[in-house]
């Protein structure tokens, strides 16, 4: 059985990491290849993998995760103030700033479950993002955002051209640089930024996986299956249960800072609720508890907010256009109105369908849909080696028909 799980994980893992990587090829079709929707998508993948192992295999619903997704970002724009424009001291700063930030709220937080332990991390997400837009002005520019400057000392980098800002980079490779590549009659566009993302996201599901098939993630597991049962036996959940919580926000601290390197702009809008909630209908909509799911669950989201909303009522009309001027008229009016400014209604619709008919997520449909094509392939490789029994059945012997022989008789 193990050892069934092992290949299992493996291939799902060559399955993902080629999926990735090979974003520009599948997406461009669904006018989703350009650099910056792409990278939103694995951005916005690692915090919800990040957040699906405090929710999904814990149990432990944060209602203010947007919190350290804001405390990443306005570490990684410091560090690239102060220090350089390389983006790898940025993400290491951001990422132990994050996590100690995680540890003084969920130590807090933690000493309360269920709905209480939400509303403490939503009353300090609301706070963070309050200090950060009024009260911490000067380490966060307050509502205008804080951003790279002309005169920023950047002590690690050579000097730059006059009057001329330098872009983040890893060792060299501006994030912004794109190469375009015609493939299959497709035009692909390759970007730096978007590889580096990849990469990342790449490493976190790898380390998300050893983190659920390890003995931590069966106690993870097991807390949120019961965890009064497990106080009762001996077992102290609450430092398992705050270690999940700083790895979390970790996670969230890394996608801020991704964010940054690919805009080097920080403001307190990412530390709203509703960026809160986003991560929330990420992980639900793909999977709670699933690894892929909550990665489906950002690109679906991230995908409407980018391609549905900017559909206009010109383009709905121009669909209906080969169509009689009043049937043309009607159509449009029923689907201009979940379009463009109204793209949230029709995610919320797939969210409630979702929800309705797929409790477990998106993932839950893609393991019936599996399911249903291992039954059908094999009933009819059953029903093949009946017709072909039969056929062996009904055939005459040709031994046992023939004439006796002379020496026989």
């Amino acid at each position: 059985m193990l050892k069934t799980t092992d290949n299992k994980d493996r291939l799902m893992m060559i399955a993902f990491t080629v999926a990735v990587l090979a974003a520009p090829v599948i997406l461009a079709p669904f006018g989703a290849g350009y650099p910056d929707l792409m990278q939103r998508f694995a951005i916005y993948g690692i915090f919800a993998i990040g957040f699906n192992l405090l929710f999904g295999l814990t149990g432990y619903l944060s209602f203010g995760h947007a919190a350290f997704l804001g405390v990443g970002s306005y570490a990684a724009v410091w560090m690239l103030k102060l220090l350089s424009v390389n983006v790898i001291p940025a993400i290491i700063f951001a990422v132990v700033i994050s996590g100690l930030f995680a540890l003084l709220i969920g130590y807090v937080s933690l000493r309360r479950s269920g709905i209480y332990f939400s509303i403490l991390t939503l009353a300090f997400a609301q706070m963070s993002y309050n200090l950060a837009y009024s009260v911490l002005t000067p380490i966060t520019n307050g509502e205008t955002g804080l951003q790279m400057d002309l005169d920023d000392p950047r002590i690690l980098d050579a000097a730059t051209a006059p009057g001329q800002l330098p872009p983040p980079s890893l060792f060299g490779l501006e994030m912004g640089d794109t190469h375009y590549l015609s493939f299959m009659g497709l035009d692909l566009q390759l970007n730096v930024g978007f590889y580096v993302c990849a990469a990342i996201l790449i490493l976190m599901f790898y380390i998300s996986l050893r983190i659920f098939r390890s003995p931590f993630g069966m106690l993870l597991r097991a807390i949120k299956s019961n965890q009064t049962r497990l106080n009762y036996t001996g077992v102290h959940t609450r430092p398992y249960a705050l270690v999940v919580f700083v790895i979390s926000g970790m996670y969230a601290g890394l996608a801020g800072a991704l964010l940054v390197c690919m805009d080097p702009l920080a403001g307190p809008e990412r530390m709203q609720w509703t960026a809160s909630g986003e991560v929330v209908l990420m992980t639900i909509m793909g999977g709670a508890g699933t690894l892929i799911g909550p990665v489906l669950g950002a690109c679906i989201i991230k995908y409407f907010e980018n391609i549905f909303s900017r559909v206009n009522d010109a383009v709905v009309s121009n669909w209906f256009s080969g169509l009689p001027d009043s049937l043309g008229d009607f159509l449009s009016a029923i689907v201009s109105p979940f379009l463009g400014s109204g793209w949230q209604m029709s995610l919320g619709l797939i969210f409630m369908l979702v929800i309705i008919f797929l409790p477990g997520g998106l993932m839950e449909g893609v393991t019936r849909l599996i399911g249903w094509l291992g039954r059908l392939f094999r009933s009819r490789n059953n029903d093949e080696d009946t017709e072909t029994t039969s056929a062996k059945e009904s055939s005459p012997d040709p031994h046992s028909s023939r004439p006796a022989s002379p020496k026989e008789s």
